[in-house]
């Protein structure tokens, strides 16, 4: 199965992207990992969260092909232990899901577009994070469900 992670902007803290760096580099060992950063909007102080998200769910279905299995992570999403998620990518896996792509959305979150082309939607946390966090904190669960799948130790249960 491949897992693709697109996200709407770049990552402007370092200490974030190193982070992100970090684990997608230990991502290589569980799974064929490809990330896709797409370009920050170039809008007014002016243009309306709707358009934005308009504009970026456009950009962001040009990325998708029909046969995709669409996660998004958003706070709307269902939540999931460390456990349970290892347990539900295990299921993608095994379902014979060729593609699986999870979608980080820009500031403003997610069209209606976007909704409703997803699968599925996945919260990290009942907590608000900025869309940037939210990219470390995703990659490092994905690479704990890779650990977990391959029972090595890493999470602590």
């Amino acid at each position: 199965m491949n897992v693709k992670l697109i996200t709407v902007g770049k990552t402007s803290a370092s200490y974030l992207r190193e982070g992100e760096l970090e684990y997608q580099n230990r991502l290589k060992h569980y799974m064929n990992f490809e990330r896709v950063d797409l370009n920050d909007l170039k809008v007014s102080n002016k243009t309306s969260p709707d358009v934005v998200k308009k504009k970026e769910a456009e950009i962001i279905l040009k990325q998708l092909k029909p046969m995709d299995r669409v996660v998004l992570l958003d706070e709307k999403g269902d939540g999931f232990s460390s456990l349970d998620f290892s347990k539900w990518f295990e299921k993608q896996t095994l379902s014979g899901v060729k593609n699986l792509v999870f979608i980080v959305g820009g500031a403003f979150g997610f069209d209606k577009l976007i909704y409703e082309r997803a699968n599925n939607k996945i919260r990290l946390s009942s907590l608000t994070f900025s869309h940037q966090m939210v990219r470390l904190f995703f990659l490092e669960q994905l690479y704990r469900a890779g650990t977990i799948l391959k029972r090595e130790k890493y999470h602590h249960q």
